[in-house]
């Protein structure tokens, strides 16, 4: 007499006779340390500026520190800012040497701008690369209507995987738990395909980048 099996015992036959068939790898190169994409001729500085600003980010070259100074105390008078939120101890003093520390606010959820450093920036696809690593923190560039970041010319790298394995090396065994790719302005068109900015992150982003020499 025949036994006939129910779906589920068809289902699970099936299951375990693709288990013990190997797949082989569709893609063995794909995992590979090399990019898949080719690095332009243009310097990653300018080839991030045409990403950044065409997400509607905010670009500025600096030559040096002071004028990334200048320009942003410009930009705290236009915008008439008097809450600046900043927890790195580095940018803090460089704002307090030249007289902004009476912007400095504590409080992130009613600031008028944060101001971050960043890990690095990706010049093929405009991000700031962002991890809970950074003394800013999870929260610092999200919160806050506007996001400022001070960049340094020696942070940018051309793709993604550059700024993995450059994380990878700088923090070895000991990667942050949380690390993000800020591309542009947050928006979304979640709601009747209408595009929304500034609903689940900043509505501005400013990228200030410092020429510095790699060590």
């Amino acid at each position: 007499m025949k036994v006939l099996s129910t779906p589920k015992e068809r289902i699970l036959k099936k299951i375990r006779q693709a288990l013990s068939t190997s797949v082989p790898v569709p893609f063995p190169q794909s995992e590979g340390k090399e990019s898949i994409f080719q690095q332009p001729a243009d310097e990653p500085a300018i080839e991030f500026a045409d990403r950044f600003t065409k997400l509607q980010g905010r670009f500025s070259y600096c030559l040096d520190e002071q004028e990334m100074l200048q320009q942003l105390k410009v930009l705290i008078e236009a915008r008439k800012w008097k809450k600046l939120f900043c927890r790195e101890t580095n940018t803090q003093k460089m704002l307090v040497a030249n007289g902004l520390e009476n912007s400095f606010y504590p409080e992130l959820n009613d600031c008028d701008a944060s101001v971050t450093g960043c890990e690095y920036l990706i010049a093929r696809t405009g991000s700031i690369v962002l991890s809970s690593g950074l003394q800013s923190g999870r929260t610092a560039s999200v919160y806050a209507p506007v996001h400022i970041c001070i960049a340094y010319t020696d942070q940018l790298v051309y793709d993604i995987k550059d700024a993995i394995n450059a994380l990878k090396e700088n923090y070895k065994d000991h990667l942050p738990s949380l690390i993000t790719l800020a591309t542009g302005p947050s928006r979304t068109a979640d709601i009747e395909k209408t595009l929304v900015v500034g609903v689940h992150g900043p509505k501005e982003v400013f990228c200030f980048l410092i020429e510095r020499d790699k060590v």
